[in-house]
């Protein structure tokens, strides 16, 4: 069994089914039933017998275009677990983007911020790259930094508290920095943060980091960690837009690309492409009405 859930515009939408229904079955791929959620009213659903997801994704966009998208090799439930990114994800700035700027080296750091998302650069080698551009920078700025630059992306604190309410445990896991992640984390209310350290000497940053590097296998080995704990049959939910991310995608039964990179899209079963990260909610199929408002 597959099961699709896109959010679509009314206007026109049984015209692109019909459509899309005819490309699947040609695709080999035959449609057993369509139709709109009852509690969800914008979210089309979409179930086949059999099928590949990434086929299925590409013909329902083909039709429907760029739309919020989530395929499911299950009936969709909402999720016993959510780990998530945090830089452009839950919030909508890369915050050693941010910080550099207070050092006057936005540029020249955002440059390799963004190689390293698309995967053009080693994750490591390219966040000591940018931690050492920092050296001397006062930590006070990290303060200026949040209150100035920092805000978290639309939803998203709706996302995480009405999973919460569900009984879902949450988790923030970055490869950014637990002086930013702590309180994005408990603004935004998971349950547990996981994330790297700038080393501070003397009130400035060192240019190094203090402890073991938050990178791709730890977001991977935090969600298994967490899903070990919940036990078997833990549904899992994991959100990113950078190819760091990649690992935990692949590794969770819904893996939703936020507004991502291309490699981090392509690895996904699941994307946003609105702003708004409440479209999650809606593709997990819970109502509106059940949200806890941020």
């Amino acid at each position: 069994m597959l099961i699709a859930r896109l959010i679509a515009e009314a206007s026109g939408v049984e015209t692109r089914l019909d459509a899309a229904s005819a490309a699947l079955g040609q695709a080999g791929m035959p449609v057993a039933a369509a139709a709109m959620l009852d509690f969800c009213s914008d979210v089309l659903e979409v179930s086949l017998p059999h099928g590949d997801a990434k086929q299925v994704a590409a013909i329902m966009t083909e039709h429907f275009g760029e739309s919020d998208l989530l395929v499911a090799d299950h009936a969709i439930e909402i999720p016993h677990l959510f780990v998530s990114d945090m830089d452009s994800t839950m919030i909508g700035q890369e915050c050693i983007d941010e910080l550099a700027d207070f050092a006057g080296i936005k540029d020249k750091v955002a440059e390799i911020t963004e190689r390293a998302m698309r995967g053009e650069l080693e994750f490591e080698s390219a966040l000591r790259e940018r931690v050492g551009l920092l050296e001397g920078l006062g930590e006070r700025a990290i303060d200026n930094c949040l209150a100035e630059r920092i805000a978290p992306v639309a939803g998203a604190r709706t996302l995480v508290q009405t999973l919460k309410s569900k009984g879902c445990r949450t988790v923030l896991v970055t490869g950014g920095f637990h002086h930013f992640a702590d309180r994005v984390g408990e603004q935004l209310g998971f349950d547990r943060v996981v994330g790297n350290r700038l080393a501070v000497s003397k009130g400035q940053l060192t240019g190094a980091l203090a402890g073991p590097v938050s990178d791709a296998s730890t977001k991977l080995a935090t969600l298994e960690e967490e899903r070990g704990k919940l036990g078997e049959g833990a549904r899992v939910l994991a959100t990113g837009d950078g190819a760091n991310d990649i690992p935990m995608i692949e590794a969770a039964d819904y893996g939703i690309a936020y507004r991502a990179k291309p490699k981090a899209r392509d690895a996904a079963n699941g994307r946003i492409v609105s702003k708004d990260l409440t479209a999650v909610l809606k593709l997990l199929g819970i109502p509106e009405t059940e949200w806890v408002m941020g």
